[in-house]
C-alpha cells in the first residue's frame, strides 16, 4: 500500500471467555482444563451419540471413543498451545458411554455399488442416501433421542466424493439410467408430463459432493440431525500407512485431535463450551452468506444471513434465490426489497430470543453494501436500533514488523482514519509464548462503509468474534465467526433443490 498514513497504533488486549461457574481466562483449553465448560446448560449429563460406519469405521470409531475417555498425552513441546487432554468427562462434566446410544452397519458392498457409479450425479446421490436413510430410518422409528451422529467414512468415500473426483476406468460401474445431465437440466426448467421422468432428475438437484449433500438432505423435512462427519484416518492414523512406512495423510497430533473434536461434538449436542467475559448487551453480529447456484441462470445465488450473539448462539437464514451477482463487478448485492426481507427474519428472531430488539446490530460483509441494499436493510429496522455496515477482508498490502525475532502481536491495531484500518488476528501470543503459523502474518483490512460507530469499538468486537469458533479449541480464529463459515455455510444452503424453504436452523448444524 502506497502513501499510507497511520492516525494512530492501538494494542487490543485479548478477549477473556468465562468457563465453569463464571471464571474468566483468554484460553478455551487452559479454561475447560481448569474450570469446565458453562455450567447453565440444562441438558442430560451423558452425550448421546450415534455413529454410522462400515464394520471397520465403527471399530475404529469406539477405539477412539475409548482413547478420548480417557488421559491422552500432549504433543512434546514447550508451547501450552499443546495441552494435556484428560479425557472428556474429566474436560466437560458429561458422560461418554463406550458404547454409542445407536450403531448402524453401512457394508462395503452399499457403498461401492453407489460410489462407483460412473455418472457422478446419481452416484454421490445414492451414497449419501446411503447414510442418510439409514439415520432417518432411525428418527423416523425409535423413541431414544440422539443428540450428535457421527457418520465415519473410508477414505474412498472422501477421495470419489467430491465435485472433481474421477473414478479408476476399471473400477466404473455401468447403469441402465437413461438420465444425464444434459437432459436432466431441461427437465428441471421444463418438468415432463410423466412423474418417473421428474423423480430421475431428483439426483441432479444437488451438489456433487459427499459432505455439503449429506449434511443439506438431513436438513430437509421434520426429523433433522446434527452431524460429525468423520474420515476413518482422521482418528486412526497408524492404521492407514502408504507401502514406504509413512502416515496415508498428514494430521495434528491425537492430544489436538481430541481437544477439537471433543469440543465440536459438546457445541453440536447443544450446549456451549464458554462464552465472551465482556458483553455488550443487545448488540446482535450478522454475517452475510452469498452462493452462486448449480442448474441457474448465470449470476443467480442464494443469500443467507448467520447472525451470532455476544454468547456464541447462533441461527442461520436462508435468503431468497436471485440474480444478486453483478456482471460488472462480480460482486453480490440483494435488490432493496429481498434486503428488507431477510433482515426482517433476522430481526424477529433476536427478538424472539432475546425479548427485544437489539440496540445495536453489526453487518459484516466483504463487500461494501449498495445503496439498495442498504435501503432495503433501513427499511427493515425498528424505531431505536442502529445499523452500522463492515466490510472485511484479508489483506496482504501491508506488513508490520517489530524488533527481535517474533512478528507482530495478536491484537495490533492501526488506524487510517475514523473508518477503516488494519487489525491482525494473527500473531504472536504472548501467553502462548509462540505464533501459530509460518509466514508473515497478514492483518484484515476493516471498513466502516455504512452508518455509525467507534472504529476502534468495532475492532474489539471482531476480536472478540474470533474467539467464537466451536469448531475448534484453538486461542484465536483470524477471521471472526460471521464470516469465517460463510462459505460453508453457503455450501450447505445450495447443495441441495434452491425452490425448497428452509426455517432458520441452529448454527450447529451447517459447520
Amino acid at each position: 500500500m502506497r502513501n499510507v498514513v497511520i492516525q494512530q497504533i492501538d494494542y487490543i488486549d485479548e478477549p477473556e471467555l468465562v468457563f465453569g461457574s463464571g471464571q474468566k481466562l483468554a484460553s478455551p483449553k487452559d479454561g475447560l482444563y481448569l474450570f469446565g465448560p458453562l455450567k447453565n446448560n440444562t441438558k442430560s449429563a451423558t452425550l448421546r451419540i450415534g455413529v454410522v460406519g462400515t464394520s471397520d469405521g465403527l471399530r475404529i470409531f469406539n477405539q477412539w471413543l475409548s482413547k478420548i475417555n480417557g488421559v491422552i498425552p500432549a504433543k512434546e513441546s514447550d508451547s501450552p498451545q499443546h495441552r494435556i487432554f484428560p479425557g472428556f468427562s474429566a474436560v466437560f462434566g458429561l458422560n461418554l458411554p463406550n458404547k454409542s446410544e445407536c450403531e448402524i452397519v453401512i457394508t462395503n458392498q452399499e457403498i461401492d455399488q453407489a460410489l462407483l457409479i460412473s455418472d457422478r450425479h446419481v452416484a454421490i446421490f445414492k451414497t449419501v442416501e446411503v447414510f442418510s436413510n439409514a439415520i432417518q430410518r432411525y428418527l423416523n422409528e425409535e423413541e431414544t433421542p440422539v443428540d450428535l451422529w457421527f457418520v465415519v467414512i473410508p477414505e474412498r468415500i472422501y477421495q470419489y466424493g467430491r465435485p472433481k473426483s474421477v473414478i479408476p476406468a476399471d473400477l466404473r460401474l455401468k447403469t441402465k439410467n437413461l438420465m444425464n445431465k444434459t437432459l436432466a437440466k431441461e427437465l428441471i426448467k421444463e418438468p415432463s408430463l410423466f412423474d418417473a421422468d421428474n423423480e430421475a432428475t431428483e439426483p441432479y438437484l444437488y451438489e456433487v459432493n459427499f459432505h455439503n449433500q449429506l449434511k443439506a438432505r438431513l436438513l430437509e423435512g421434520t426429523n433433522r440431525a446434527v452431524v460429525q462427519i468423520l474420515r476413518e484416518t482422521a482418528i486412526a492414523p497408524e492404521e492407514f500407512v502408504k507401502s514406504n512406512g509413512m502416515p496415508l495423510r498428514q494430521i495434528q497430533d491425537p492430544a489436538t485431535v481430541a481437544w477439537n473434536l471433543a469440543t465440536t461434538a459438546y457445541f453440536k449436542s447443544g450446549r456451549r463450551p464458554w462464552q465472551l467475559a465482556q458483553i455488550r448487551n443487545q448488540v446482535c453480529y450478522v454475517g452475510l452468506v452469498f452462493k452462486q447456484l448449480m442448474n441457474a441462470e448465470e449470476g443467480s445465488a442464494c443469500c443467507g444471513a448467520q447472525m451470532f450473539l455476544d454468547s456464541g448462539d447462533g441461527l442461520v437464514f436462508k435468503g431468497l434465490i436471485g440474480r444478486w451477482k453483478s456482471s460488472e463487478t462480480k460482486e453480490f448485492h440483494l435488490d432493496r426489497l429481498t434486503a428488507r426481507a431477510l433482515l426482517t427474519m433476522v430481526l424477529d428472531a433476536y427478538k424472539a430470543k432475546e425479548g427485544v430488539y437489539p440496540s445495536e446490530l453489526f453487518l459484516h460483509g466483504k463487500t461494501a453494501f449498495s445503496s439498495d441494499e442498504w435501503d432495503g436493510f433501513t427499511d427493515a429496522l425498528p424505531e431505536n436500533t442502529k445499523l452500522i455496515g463492515v466490510r472485511i477482508r484479508q489483506s496482504n498490502s501491508i506488513k508490520l514488523f517489530r524488533p527481535g525475532s517474533h512478528p507482530v502481536i495478536r491484537g495490533t491495531a492501526i488506524r487510517l482514519t475514523e473508518r477503516n484500518g488494519f487489525l491482525w488476528t494473527k500473531g504472536f501470543i504472548p501467553y502462548l509464548n509462540t505464533y501459530p503459523g509460518r509466514e508473515t502474518p497478514n492483518p484484515i483490512k476493516i471498513d466502516i462503509v455504512r452508518g455509525e460507530a467507534d472504529l476502534l469499538t468495532v475492532m474489539k468486537d471482531i476480536m472478540a468474534l474470533t474467539k467464537l469458533n466451536f469448531n475448534a479449541c484453538i486461542y484465536g480464529d483470524g477471521i471472526p465467526v460471521t464470516l469465517r463459515f460463510a462459505d460453508a455455510v453457503g455450501e450447505i444452503l445450495t447443495a441441495g433443490p434452491s425452490d425448497r424453504e428452509q426455517p432458520p436452523l441452529p448454527f450447529k448444524h451447517y459447520i
